[in-house]
């Protein structure tokens, strides 16, 4: 991993919530951007109209990406997360997923509720920003 997370003491532990407060890259790294995915199918066509099934599919969509680049999950700085009419009934899946793929050290996120994505199926979208030594 080229890069460090840390929660400083003195902030709210962001674990639960699914993201860390800060994250530092060393000076050479190599950045690797990915695009906003979602919940698609090899097709490109939303797998389902369930908004769990579809962050679950998005965070595999992520997975694949970056495994194009030599990378995985554990490569992840940021990550920033699109939320179709956003509520707190929202937070759950997304957490379960960012600690079903990095457990105790998330990246940093950013949440932000939106009216609409690309298409009107599309509920839930992740762009991401991973990092190589």
């Amino acid at each position: 991993m080229a890069h460090a997370i840390v929660n400083p003491a003195g902030l709210h532990d962001p674990v639960p919530f699914g993201y860390s407060h800060t994250a530092a890259v060393p000076a050479g790294t190599e950045l690797v951007l990915v695009a906003g995915q979602y919940g698609s199918g090899p097709d490109g066509a939303v797998v389902s109209n369930d908004f769990t099934q579809q962050v679950k599919q998005t965070f595999h969509n992520l997975g694949v990406a970056l495994a194009a680049h030599g990378l995985d999950l554990g490569h992840v700085v940021q990550l920033r997360t699109y939320v179709v009419n956003h509520d707190v009934s929202r937070l759950g899946p997304i957490a379960e997923a960012v600690r079903e793929g990095w457990g105790a050290k998330p990246p940093t996120q950013t949440l932000v509720g939106v009216a609409s994505l690309a298409t009107p199926d599309v509920l839930f979208e992740v762009e991401a920003v991973a990092a190589r030594s």
